[in-house]
């Protein structure tokens, strides 16, 4: 069987791919996820935000009290070798790419220009295959306008695109107006990639504390048909490969998105569920799919279920809203 894909121009030796999370944080599992069938895997996000807030912490550590002590600044080595984060993060990377023969894909997360364009040379030089933008951007100033939000995941784009030479791929939110709009600016603005879709973790509220706390519950299943959806309808119509998150638990789950139209079915939270094995029962499951239908490959069925190739597209529309309503059993 030749599970063999194309994602962001590379290719793959299998359509499933690690998405960024703690699992992929350690050279050892990323070992195993190979062994175990990923074609991919993408690293944990660099987060601008700490890496600057590590340096200002440093920065006020090390000039406290130099009017008072002139050599105080001697007894602290250079800035430089505080980085930690990101210098371990950026060797991760290296020893990534020297011990697997899958792509290593890097993930960024930042909140300025200049962020997302040094860290992005960053990876790259440490030899990163490419790179996955997680745009996570909640526009709370209620002066922004759908148009400025839109703007700003295009102007980043445009920034890493003219500052890197390998794939470059836009893991956007679905919360746009009108999200295949966005998708296809994105689309032409030069995005290599769609990752569809990022999940926004919303805050809860501590009763006891009275105070906001983080909230994190794991994918299942139904969440995937939002980006089914989507991906359905942008399959065959943008030029970016389609990479589908959420939901995915199962191998039925990785050849629903095959057949809507994805290229590469990206999973976190079955892995962190059942654990990184998982990923050689995704492998096995949608293997064994295939062969049941006589199949040799993911190529056969991908997209055979877009808005573009059924022959009822109005499925994809009002016409499955209406029938979802007018046929809901009733007591």
């Amino acid at each position: 069987m030749d599970l063999s894909t194309s994602y962001l121009g590379m290719t793959l030796k299998s359509p499933l791919v690690a998405s960024a999370s703690p699992l992929t944080a350690t050279l050892d599992t990323i070992r195993r996820l190979e062994d175990c069938g990923a074609g991919a895997v993408v690293l944990p996000s660099i987060f601008e935000e700490q890496i600057t807030h590590e340096q200002e912490l440093l920065d006020a550590l090390v000039t406290n009290g130099i009017d008072s002590f002139g050599e105080a600044l001697s007894y602290f080595p250079s800035q430089a070798s505080y980085a930690f984060d990101i210098e371990r993060h950026l060797a991760l990377i290296e020893h990534a790419v020297a011990a697997v023969d899958i792509p290593v894909i890097a993930s960024l997360n930042g909140v300025t220009d200049e962020g997302w364009i040094e860290h992005a040379r960053a990876v790259e030089h440490a030899g990163a295959q490419a790179i996955e933008l997680n745009i996570y951007f909640i526009p709370s100033d209620l002066q922004l306008s759908g148009h400025d939000v839109e703007q700003r995941y295009l102007d980043v784009l445009a920034a890493v695109k003219s500052s890197v030479s390998i794939p470059v791929a836009v893991k956007v939110g679905p919360y746009f107006s009108a999200p295949g709009h966005m998708a296809m600016q994105l689309d032409e603005a030069g995005a290599d990639g769609l990752v569809l879709f990022n999940r926004f973790y919303e805050p809860d509220i501590d009763l006891a504390r009275l105070e906001l706390s983080p909230s994190l519950e794991l994918s299942e299943p139904y969440e995937m048909r939002l980006p089914l959806l989507w991906i359905g309808i942008l399959a065959g119509r943008a030029r970016a490969s389609l990479a589908a998150t959420s939901g995915v638990d199962s191998g039925d789950d990785v050849v629903k998105y095959l057949l809507a139209g994805a290229d590469v079915v990206m999973t976190t939270s079955a892995l962190l569920r059942h654990g990184v094995g998982h990923m050689r029962v995704l492998t096995d499951q949608i293997t064994r799919w295939l062969e049941a239908r006589g199949l040799d490959s993911p190529n056969a069925i991908r997209g055979k279920m877009s808005h573009r190739t059924i022959a009822n597209p109005e499925a994809f529309e009002r016409a499955n809203y209406i029938k979802v309503l007018q046929g809901y059993p009733t007591r």
